[in-house]
């Protein structure tokens, strides 16, 4: 369905400019949201219009927290050797068959295996060799015995005191992986044990995408810094420090223009310089429907200009943008703390990972989750997700591990120690009215 221009979402015509002067000293009519959408919708919209970064080869000691921007492939067999996985005794496991603590086996003492070393010597049949954990399996052995059951003797025998199956605590070659089979696909971020997988098979190098760079833009005339005492009507800047933690957080590198007055001029000028250094733009205030919002103005005033929704229905968080300008994404971010905090950390950092490289199937999913059940009944409004902050409880007495209790907190948009106090949030679905007491829930974990 087309998409009406910015002129003709935004402005009246010249006919209706002509008006009465006396309408003048009437009030201001309040603009509506434009086109509200899901969350859903909201998500399958960012999805489809989330340009990548270029890529770049670093060393892989640095690529924790980066995206992979090609599939990888193992150059070897890891291990490239047979491999015990504890100490004890290299054997022949048909010559432990029938072993047990009352009817030893015993088997001479040829050697032990030096760690580091390759085992060279073939072991015969009635011979065991002393190995340590990760040492190389002797030609001929084809399991190993756990030291505390065996015991040498002094007579150059070794004490066989249960029987093993062939294979038993062994790591075979290509058991951990195999040659030429895939090791992680693009866009999976890179976690630390993945690092280690990957020097593991001879990775030095790993082709990633750049990290994105993200313009942060903040409006507002009552906003001051926080070095500051405010007056009457005045507040100190919260969104741009937190948002700008929250960006390098989910790997992004911030550009921060800091806080630009309530004026279309200055935040044109504002916009122009964030789309020529940034690859995606994140406005804080100025997109709800107030009469000095005037974000949506200004960014359907740019070429290649498009909006994709204005409004999500969710709470907190209804007022948010998300368009493009000049070819690149912008999303507008509701002004109240609360509200600006929680629409980025459930489409801003997705939004932000994807550019990344990341692929939509686990941007969107919270890093952290718990099950928890509710202290006490939420009520919701039908139409609408409700992300309601809780605190985390032990409900076993005694301070005893059990099921945690999920505590809702009072609060509104504008007051950030609500969502400071809180360790996450649970979500009401759209259809539903609400939560019961009792009832077990998912919190996603800030």
């Amino acid at each position: 369905m087309p998409r009406a221009s910015a002129a003709q979402r935004v402005n009246v015509s010249s006919k209706q400019r002509n008006v009465d002067t006396s309408t003048l000293l009437a009030p201001a009519p309040v603009k509506a949201f434009f086109r509200v959408v899901t969350s859903e919708e909201a998500r399958s919209q960012l999805a489809a219009f989330a340009p990548h970064t270029k890529s770049e080869q670093i060393p892989v000691l640095d690529t924790c927290g980066r995206t992979l921007a090609k599939p990888l492939i193992s150059p070897v067999d890891l291990p490239h050797f047979n491999r015990t996985n504890m100490d004890g005794y290299a054997v022949r496991a048909q010559d432990t068959f029938g072993a047990s603590a009352s009817l030893p086996a015993y088997l001479k003492l040829a050697g032990a295996i030096e760690m580091g070393s390759e085992a060279k010597r073939r072991l015969k049949k009635g011979e065991t060799m002393r190995i340590a954990t990760g040492g190389m399996l002797p030609p001929g052995a084809n399991s190993m015995v756990m030291v505390e059951y065996t015991e040498e003797l002094g007579d150059g025998t070794v004490e066989i005191l249960r029987s093993v199956s062939p294979w038993e605590n062994i790591l075979r070659v290509g058991e951990d992986i195999k040659k030429k089979k895939p090791i992680f696909p693009a866009g999976r971020r890179l976690r630390a044990h993945d690092i280690g997988a990957l020097t593991g098979v001879g990775i030095t190098k790993v082709p990633v995408h750049k990290r994105p760079t993200v313009a942060l833009i903040s409006t507002g005339d009552e906003i001051i810094p926080p070095s500051r005492s405010p007056r009457p009507g005045q507040i100190r800047n919260v969104n741009q420090y937190s948002l700008h933690a929250m960006i390098t957080e989910c790997g992004g590198t911030v550009t921060d223009l800091g806080v630009i007055k309530d004026d279309s001029q200055a935040f044109t000028q504002a916009l122009s310089t964030a789309l020529k250094a940034a690859d995606v733009v994140m406005v804080s205030g100025g997109s709800s429907v107030g009469i000095k919002d005037m974000a949506l103005d200004v960014i359907c005033s740019f070429p290649r200009s498009e909006l994709f929704f204005h409004g999500i229905s969710i709470a907190p968080g209804k007022p948010t943008i998300f368009a493009r300008a000049a070819g690149k994404p912008v999303m507008g971010l509701p002004g109240h703390p609360v509200s600006a905090l929680v629409v980025f950390a459930l489409f801003g950092a997705p939004l932000v990972r994807m550019i990344g490289g990341e692929s939509a199937d686990t941007a969107f999913v919270p890093l952290r989750t718990t099950r928890a059940r509710l202290a006490q009944n939420i009520a919701s409004a039908p139409g609408r997700e409700d992300y309601v902050r809780v605190r985390l409880q032990n409900a076993a007495p005694n301070g005893e591990r059990g099921s945690q209790l999920a505590q809702p907190l009072p609060g509104k948009s504008g007051a950030i120690f609500s969502l400071v106090q809180a360790d996450g949030m649970v979500c009401i679905p759209h259809n539903e009215e609400g939560r019961e007491a009792g009832e077990e829930v998912d919190v996603i974990l800030f």
